[in-house]
């Protein structure tokens, strides 16, 4: 009995009908079944992503600045609409007569501005200070826009920041600003928009990694610098949290502060609504101030105060209830080290990420990297005490907040001493460095002794 074999040429034939167009070919799904993916599909679908977008064929620099624009009107909507709201609620006061609607807009703008860093006056009395509550409102709205409807693309991305600038130069032209505040609020929109929408672009399903679009620019710094600079990245976040907990425990505590301050101003609804949303919009500086007075330097509200865990000196204060959780006392006996030691292990937390990630072929690598995570959290720390320091009125309120410098160099000794105390017994390469050492001086003095 015999038995039928397929003919070699049929067989390649099948095989070649399996395989589709084109050599190494794959098949995709869709709708209508599926259909072969080729290298000149591919190109075709590159092509059109990299050339258009959803937005009926718009270039995808287009999403850009339509994310930047819809940021920059949702956090302005923020403070302008309550703005509004209140001058609509007080305009039968016959003292509001003169007022128009136009100032309450002008109001809700300049402390949107302010945000940005740009100077603004209420009642002819200059404010200089940033609203940091504020600031991170307009990063969130840009890290929103971005992520929800933005393309990561370089197009893209460098079109939305300059739209965004461009929203925040004209509202500041609008609302009327010197030369000196457009550059304030230039920089301040660069900083505000660069890092919203560049963490919300990032954070798309379809956007490269982080670590891939800025790797040529870390790969040049050396690995000690930038895993230094990883570690004190993490001590500054770790000191602002430990800040934000210290700044609640001061709520608490003057609750009863707070309330008397609340009942003395006899603030209707409105108004009550008005001044808690401002408070919220600098409750973040108090967090910064409250770094300062952990660093030891302390802070100041006014020409002639100073609030440090050694030292409270206080005096007239504005009717403001968020004053009323300012600390009152000093730190007694032994907990007055409690926060230079707080620092130490801040520091020797930022020490074990340096450990873990570094161990040789250099003794000294390890001392290197912790330099180097002293000096990033002392940037990182000035920055952000000169941003939340400032003058909130004329006089004597011309000076609150703290020095940056002061306080970043206060910041950096106790964090490079429990850098260094972790990372360098940890490190073996350090500790055979060190065992070397001892054994050579030990057999000099024996052969001095001889």
């Amino acid at each position: 009995m015999s038995q039928s074999r397929p003919s070699t040429g049929s067989a390649v034939a099948d095989r070649g009908r399996a395989a589709g167009p084109g050599r190494g070919s794959r098949r995709r799904r869709t709708d209508t079944g599926s259909v072969p993916v080729t290298a000149a599909s591919r190109s075709a679908r590159t092509a059109e992503a990299m050339s258009g977008s959803a937005l009926d064929g718009a270039p995808r620099w287009v999403s850009g600045v339509l994310a930047a624009l819809q940021a920059a009107v949702l956090s302005l909507l923020a403070l302008v609409l309550p703005a509004i709201a209140a001058f609509v609620a007080t305009a039968a006061d016959p003292s509001n007569s003169g007022v128009s609607w136009f100032r309450a807009v002008r109001v809700g703008g300049s402390l949107w501005l302010a945000g940005h860093g740009v100077p603004f006056g209420v009642g002819g009395v200059g404010v200089t200070i940033v609203p940091l509550g504020v600031t991170a409102l307009a990063v969130f709205t840009c890290y929103a826009s971005a992520r929800r409807s933005g393309v990561p693309t370089l197009t893209a991305y460098l079109a939305g920041l300059g739209g965004y600038v461009a929203m925040v130069l004209g509202v500041a032209l609008v609302v009327g600003t010197s030369v000196s505040g457009l550059l304030r609020g230039l920089a301040g929109a660069v900083l505000v928009a660069g890092i919203g929408m560049g963490t919300g672009l990032a954070a798309r399903s379809d956007a490269p990694t982080v670590r891939s679009i800025t790797r040529p620019v870390w790969s040049r710094v050396p690995r000690v610098v930038r895993v230094g600079a990883a570690a004190g990245t993490i001590a500054a976040a770790s000191l602002v949290a430990v800040a934000a907990v210290v700044t609640a425990l001061w709520v608490v505590a003057g609750l009863a502060t707070i309330g008397d301050v609340v009942d003395g101003l006899g603030l209707d609804p409105i108004g009550g609504a008005v001044l808690a949303f401002g408070e919220l919009a600098f409750a973040p500086n108090l967090v910064v101030w409250a770094i300062a007075w952990l660093a030891g330097p302390g802070f100041a509200v006014g020409a002639g105060t100073h609030f440090a865990p050694h030292e409270v000196i206080a005096g007239p204060m504005p009717a403001v209830p968020l004053l009323g959780a300012l600390p009152t006392n000093t730190l007694p006996g032994v907990w007055s080290f409690a926060t230079p030691l707080l620092l130490v292990l801040l520091g020797a937390l930022g020490g074990w990420y340096v450990h873990r990630r570094i161990s040789g072929p250099r003794w000294w690598h390890p001392a290197v990297a912790c330099v180097a995570l002293a000096a990033f959290t002392t940037l990182l720390i000035t920055v952000l005490v000169v941003v939340a320091s400032g003058g909130i009125g004329p006089g004597r309120m011309a000076h609150v907040g703290a020095s940056g410098l002061v306080v970043g160099l206060a910041v950096a000794w106790p964090v490079l001493l429990g850098a260094l105390v972790v990372a360098l017994p940890a490190d073996p390469v350090v500790r055979a460095a060190v065992r070397g050492a001892v054994r050579g001086a030990t057999a000099r003095r024996s052969t001095a002794d001889a």
